[in-house]
């Protein structure tokens, strides 16, 4: 029998360890990032919190939520799922990390989008708390889906001006008899 023996110093063990430790440290946290992660928002635990999610967009929506209830997102995508995603990602948000899974949705009438002629719903998908994606939708039979933005060219909604009475000091046209 052979039998080798080393003499190992402790420190260069310690030494070793802890470059191992740091390697594994480094690759988890490369490996763990997800730079396609979607955007995700906290304190949208309750309804207040969802309202508040949509007013950081400009939105004045009703304070209860017009329909609610849960949807299961795809496991496999479709085509209409890929351009609802698509657009998803356009807001950093990314519908396939939730493939499978059972989701709340909940649906808020909008009261200020702009030159409305229809209702208008914001839809929002939630997952333990989180906004995972959504989207504004005009129901109107020129609507559009599109993501929280408030649009941008269009005249921000207001209410119609007060009616005015004209100024005596104006002078009118037409004669006077």
């Amino acid at each position: 029998m052979l039998v080798m023996t080393a003499k190992v110093d402790k420190k260069k063990i310690a030494i070793i360890a802890a470059a191992v430790l740091a390697a594994i440290i480094g690759l988890i946290l490369l490996l763990g990032r997800n730079d396609s992660a979607p955007t995700v928002s906290t304190g949208v635990s309750n309804n207040d919190g969802r309202v508040e999610f949509l007013k950081s967009f400009g939105w004045d929506v009703t304070t209860s939520p017009a329909e609610s209830g849960q949807v299961r997102i795809p496991a496999q995508g479709n085509e209409v799922f890929e351009r609802y995603n698509a657009l998803q990602k356009s807001q950093g948000y990314d519908l396939s990390n939730y493939a499978g899974k059972t989701v709340m949705r909940y649906v808020y009438q909008i009261n200020n989008y702009p030159d409305a002629t229809g209702p208008v719903y914001a839809t929002l998908l939630i997952y333990k708390n989180q906004v995972i994606g959504g989207d504004v939708t005009d129901t109107s039979a020129k609507g559009s889906i599109r993501g929280f933005k408030m649009p941008q060219g269009l005249p921000q909604a207001t209410t119609p001006p007060a009616a005015t009475t004209p100024d005596p000091t104006t002078p009118t046209t037409g004669t006077t008899a």
